[in-house]
């Protein structure tokens, strides 16, 4: 475990020391049960930031406890009392974006200004949450026999476990947590070991805005399985909400199964970018340059497999090849930095296998397609054309930028190919035909379709999938309702 900083600037080592590095249980900061710590690593350098205590089976269960502890308490808490503790946690965020956005970068690897971008998109989460924690309601009704009266109310379903991935680590966090202190839950929240410093961060400051004891409990770990396991066993759980990949989460589904958990599960993906004859090309490169390369194209929403037709196939490969063959691949905190490193050595190896075994297939490699010398784990924006249907890269999520282009000659069989996945969770097409996109939002098998634009997130709007992309969604109107159950009361009147 190395302590050498000597590769980070001041300001970079001012900005780590604020950040807490232990475990947070029922209110206070603590050491590990068993005293370990391991390294965070800065993925464009591949040195050590900093080290974080690493939770045991023993502290997961203590976070529990102060979970259970605390659910009463908090679920009674004022709707009102609640959204104003997201709103102030959203305006100390938002104040410190400088902060978040360095740190996204510095354990992350992307670059400054997508991670500003992140800051702002992960804090309005909170803001959005806030919203919406005064808003829950129920209804009164009359049976239909007329003898009843029917009310049903809302209540929170309880303790939750949330566990977070690395690709976005304030979005991805604000995301679960902000829906969960709107609805009355508490929560023991995990965040994935690569990349804990933005979630240390954030817990800090909802524990400066006055968040109660217990409420959020963090437990940052190298051995997730020996942490949630017990925990899931636990029939003081109520509910697990998990983002990450699909085997992963089907592992969760079935021990969940025990206790009957309310899950959320925000999976994989293999989103399919459908670019039509009468696509505008200027548009439709612009929108592929953001759906596949946003963070370095590790997003389960990133455009994975470009699906052109046969008339356009190849003046888009050319513009798209020209356009991502500019970008400047750099550590994320240099000026003009566009593409930052891969998350780690297995990530960028993994990569490059997909890449490798499309060229075997036939394939053919207009740019990058060579990982980069030097320190870190980069990767070279590319583009390649004529992918076999054979091409693992067409059936795996690639986590990376590379964009594999496939033709097709009409709509029926864009839409089959469009479909031909486990997945199901975004999609994106490009045309100007309104009758098309009709028909094209009933037939494409994805729960968030983008029609001519690249970027579909929103804090407004229900994120999830379908197939094996998941179950429930996160954000919107529907985002609470996952952190709540809803209960039924029948009255009788007594004029009856």
């Amino acid at each position: 475990m190395s302590n050498d900083t000597s590769h980070l600037t001041d300001v970079e080592r001012d900005l780590l020391a604020k950040v807490p590095t232990q475990l947070f249980l029922d209110g206070t900061w603590v050491e590990s049960s068993s005293g370990d710590r391991f390294d965070v690593e800065d993925p464009a350098t591949g040195l050590t930031l900093t080290s974080v205590a690493d939770a045991s089976a023993e502290d997961g269960q203590a976070a529990l406890a102060a979970a259970v502890d605390a659910q009463d308490a908090w679920a009674a808490t004022a709707p009102r009392t609640r959204g104003e503790l997201l709103r102030a946690t959203f305006e100390a965020v938002t104040a410190r974006a400088d902060d978040f956005a360095l740190l996204m970068t510095l354990e992350m690897g992307k670059p400054l200004a997508e991670a500003r971008g992140e800051v702002a998109y992960g804090a309005e989460f909170l803001r959005w949450f806030s919203e919406e924690a005064p808003r829950i309601a129920g209804r009164y009704s009359v049976a239909p026999d007329g003898v009843t009266r029917l009310l049903t109310h809302k209540r929170p379903v309880g303790p939750c476990l949330l566990i977070t991935p690395w690709n976005f680590p304030l979005a991805m966090a604000t995301r679960k947590i902000a829906p969960a202190i709107a609805a009355g839950c508490t929560m023991v929240l995990k965040p994935a070991n690569l990349t804990p410093l933005t979630t240390l961060l954030l817990t800090s400051i909802l524990d400066e805005v006055g968040l109660p004891a217990g409420v959020l409990n963090v437990v940052p770990t190298t051995s997730a399985r020996a942490v949630t396991s017990p925990l899931l066993a636990d029939p003081r759980l109520r509910k697990v909400s998990f983002t990450g990949s699909t085997p992963v989460g089907r592992d969760l589904l079935r021990q969940s199964a025990e206790q009957v958990l309310r899950t959320s599960m925000e999976l994989g993906g293999n989103a399919p970018f459908l670019v039509f004859e009468d696509a505008d090309l200027d548009a439709t490169v612009d929108g592929a340059m953001k759906a596949k390369l946003r963070n370095m194209g590790e997003a389960c929403t990133a455009a994975n497999r470009f699906i052109v037709h046969e008339s356009v196939a190849d003046e888009f490969a050319a513009r798209l090849a020209a356009a991502m063959g500019e970008l400047v691949v750099s550590r994320g905190t240099e000026d003009g930095s566009q593409i930052g490193p891969l998350i780690d050595a297995k990530s960028r190896e993994a990569v490059h296998q997909l890449v490798q075994d499309a060229r075997s297939a036939g394939a053919t490699i207009i740019t990058g397609g060579t990982p980069a010398e030097g320190p870190g784990y980069f990767y070279p924006p590319t583009v390649i054309s004529d992918v076999p249907p054979t091409a693992r890269i067409l059936n795996e999520e690639i986590f990376g930028p590379v964009a594999p282009i496939v033709t097709f000659t009409t709509e029926a069989q864009a839409v089959e190919l469009a479909n031909a996945s486990e997945y199901g969770l975004a999609a994106y097409a490009y045309t100007r035909d309104l009758a098309r996109t009709l028909r094209l939002t009933e037939a494409i098998e994805a729960g968030m379709l983008g029609i001519n634009t690249g970027i579909i997130s929103n804090p407004a709007a229900p994120f999830g999938g379908v197939k094996q992309s998941g179950l429930g969604r996160e954000g919107g109107a529907e985002g609470i309702e996952e952190y709540l159950e809803t209960r039924y009361v029948g009255i009788a009147d007594p004029t009856h």
